[in-house]
């Protein structure tokens, strides 16, 4: 295999370099550049706790990105991981991704069932349960647009927690764990 050393590429018709290439190996594409994964990319990372004891969908502090997307005709990406826990195993909980406070990707409505992305409950008092989200959004504005995620208890009484074990106990085999959210322009 043969390696190619260059700089800058340039089609013979263009004045000036179409692709440039960094010394880190990093890409910079032309002006006016559209199609595919944009630059325009945004994680928050939520390394602390959080808990609710709330029956009602609440916002998960600390996990929410925002983006301004370059073009109405652009979607967004948006990946998730998040880890939960319940405080005893009659209780379960539910998540959901929202943008603005309004929820996207859920399940459809079905009598008295609640749409939601994910649904978990304990798996003991030393672990935490990881979930994910994948959706690819169609936002059509170029404001300012803000996603997270929210979980409530949806049965039992007690708490849910996220980035911790409901035992959370002072040891080696009890966790703290990180969740992200990563929202990233896909230009149309």
């Amino acid at each position: 295999m043969s390696t190619v050393k260059a700089t800058n590429f340039q089609h013979p018709s263009s004045a000036a370099a179409n692709i440039t290439l960094g010394s880190d190996g990093s890409v910079v594409l032309p002006a006016g550049f559209s199609g595919g994964l944009g630059t325009n990319v945004v994680q928050a990372v939520k390394s602390d706790t959080f808990s609710t004891t709330s029956g009602t969908f609440t916002t998960v502090t600390g996990l929410e990105a925002t983006i301004t997307p370059s073009s109405a005709s652009s979607k967004v990406l948006v990946i998730v991981d998040v880890n939960v826990a319940a405080n005893n195993s009659a209780v379960l909980m539910q998540g959901r991704l929202v943008v603005g406070g309004s929820a996207i990707y859920v399940g459809d409505a079905a009598g008295s069932r609640t749409p939601s992305a994910f649904n978990s409950s304990t798996l003991s008092n030393i672990n935490t349960r990881q979930q994910s989200i994948v959706f690819l959004h169609s936002p059509a504005t170029t404001s300012a647009t803000t996603y997270g995620v929210e979980v409530r208890v949806s049965t039992g009484s007690g708490s849910i927690y996220v980035n911790r074990s409901y035992g959370d106990a002072d040891a080696a085999a009890s966790p703290r764990t990180a969740s992200s959210i990563t929202v990233v322009e896909v230009a149309a």
